[in-house]
């Protein structure tokens, strides 16, 4: 595998500071929480506390005919894959594999993230946002590992993503949502 620029693979503490460096010449602000690694949003809970702004989901897809997608949403999302594939004009989604997870995000399961962006240097990702978590001031990420979170501003993280060469997808998720309950069995059923 070509060295990646923040190789979370082989270093993800160095990966975090050369990311954060990366940060600062774009001038983005940030804080940064140090907690015990994290590799669920069950887990995320238990531990954060009372951490300001929204807390994100990610999902790693693939698709045969679009590629690859990193969809990020609020972390309570309750959508159908099938339904976010549609709204996406992909034919199928399923989720992509750690190896190629590694290779274009430079993250490993459990630690996906919006700012494994900075390691995809080919512009083969695609990324879907969730309009309605985009409306918040701020939004917790993880800086290419799971042992830390950081809180960015909005409207710096969009910067973060035209300064990688990413132009979201902004999706209607409360929409997403609602097709999904409409889809589910009635209780007792």
């Amino acid at each position: 595998m070509t060295a990646l620029p923040c190789d979370a693979l082989v270093d993800p503490f160095a990966a975090e500071a050369a990311l954060l460096a990366r940060l600062d010449a774009l001038g983005i602000g940030y804080v940064r929480h140090a907690h015990p690694a994290l590799r669920t949003v069950e887990e995320s809970r238990a531990l954060r506390g009372t951490l300001p702004g929204a807390h994100c989901k990610n999902l790693f897809l693939k698709d045969k005919r679009t590629g690859f997608w990193l969809a990020v949403c609020e972390e309570d999302r309750a959508i159908r894959i099938p339904d976010l594939a549609r709204a996406l004009g992909a034919k199928r989604f399923s989720f992509g594999a750690p190896e190629d997870m590694g290779r274009l995000l430079g993250v490993r399961p459990g630690a996906v993230t919006s700012l494994g962006l900075i390691n995809d240097t080919g512009g083969e990702m695609r990324l879907a946002l969730d309009a309605q978590m985009m409306a918040a001031e701020a939004l917790n990420v993880h800086p290419l590992h799971n042992e830390a979170t950081v809180a960015i501003a909005t409207a710096d993280l969009r910067r973060f993503f035209a300064a990688t060469g990413h132009a979201p997808v902004e999706v209607d998720f409360d929409a997403l949502e609602a097709q999904a309950r409409a889809a589910a069995p009635a209780p007792g059923a």
